[in-house]
């Protein structure tokens, strides 16, 4: 177990580096930087050349990453091209916002996703099992922006039951008023809610019906303790590797819910950052994605490597 986890540990540290190297490169390839997008499109080509060395854009893509890899190891995330402002202060901000609509989320889809897929696995083909099926199916074919354009119409618009969006609200703000977060945190739990339901739903019909269930049957041993002590974990196997997908797709759908509801957090940050060209925050960015992506990633594999132990066979 602990040679695994070292395997996996260190290949987690290789993959974040490996992401930051390529989102420098394919943000140094990009056309313009920041000093275009400062001096705008009545700058001067000298003024802009003067700018570019201001901020030491002058210098090699290679230069300028290995400078701030040292100022990462060093715990220093630089500062902003754009104004200055040391990055971190802009994290610091945003995340606060980006994890009041994250973790409500997380914390719907832990709860309802194994209920609502061990009810429907357990009664398969029944008409409660076909209504989750046609909902979560229904749910997972309307994109985020779309579903979350639709409830602004009906619930907000329509029905004036809840605010419509939250633009220039902080943090603060956002815990002040929390019916503002009620369609953001709906948008971006029902995709990933209808994912990890199905993948539930087919684990528990599987198990239900497989060998080891039947024997247990056959011993004895109840219907009730069948599922919970060797069905359900078998099932949660499976479901753990796609919960971090989940948790992947949020981060990815964060981007779209904070557009259409007007929220300043991560996503809509990073999207700043790449407009203007501020490869500072865009790597901040990109670190803190990554690293998310790969600690849910790596807890997930050691928590599936721990409901399905692996044999080694020796020769």
């Amino acid at each position: 177990m602990r040679g695994y986890v070292l395997r996996r540990s260190l290949l987690a540290v290789l993959q974040c580096l490996m992401v930051l190297v390529a989102v420098f490169a394919l943000g140094s390839l990009l056309p313009g930087d920041t000093a275009d997008v400062l001096r705008g499109e009545h700058g001067t080509p000298a003024q802009v050349a003067a700018l570019r060395t201001q901020l030491g854009l002058d210098e090699p893509a290679w230069a300028r990453f290995w400078h701030w890899l040292g100022g990462l190891c060093a715990g220093d995330l630089g500062n902003s091209l754009m104004t200055g402002t040391p990055v971190a202060e802009d994290l610091g901000r945003r995340i606060g916002v980006t994890a009041l609509l994250g973790v409500p989320a997380l914390v719907l889809v832990t709860a309802l996703a194994p209920l609502l897929g061990t009810v429907s696995g357990l009664r398969e083909g029944s008409r409660l099992d076909r209504a989750l099926n046609s909902a979560a199916v229904l749910l997972h074919a309307v994109p985020e922006f779309v579903l979350g354009l639709l409830l602004v119409a009906a619930v907000s618009l329509a029905a004036g039951l809840l605010p419509a969006t939250a633009v220039g609200m902080d943090t603060a703000a956002l815990l002040a008023q929390p019916a503002v977060l009620v369609l953001p945190v709906s948008v971006l739990t029902a995709r990933h809610l209808c994912d990890l339901t199905r993948q539930v739903r087919v684990g528990v019909a599987a198990g239900r019906h497989g060998t080891v269930a039947t024997h247990l049957r056959l011993l004895g041993m109840r219907e009730r303790t069948v599922v919970l002590r060797h069905v359900l974990p078998g099932a949660l196997g499976p479901a753990v590797q796609q919960y971090a997908r989940c948790v992947e797709g949020m981060l990815g759908g964060a981007v779209l819910v904070e557009a259409v509801f007007g929220l300043r957090g991560l996503g809509s940050g990073f999207v700043e950052a790449v407009q203007n060209r501020d490869l500072p925050q865009v790597q901040a960015y990109a670190l803190l994605f990554a690293g998310v992506t790969v600690a849910v990633n790596l807890a997930a594999d050691l928590a599936a490597y721990r409901l399905a132990p692996r044999r080694e066979v020796t020769a």
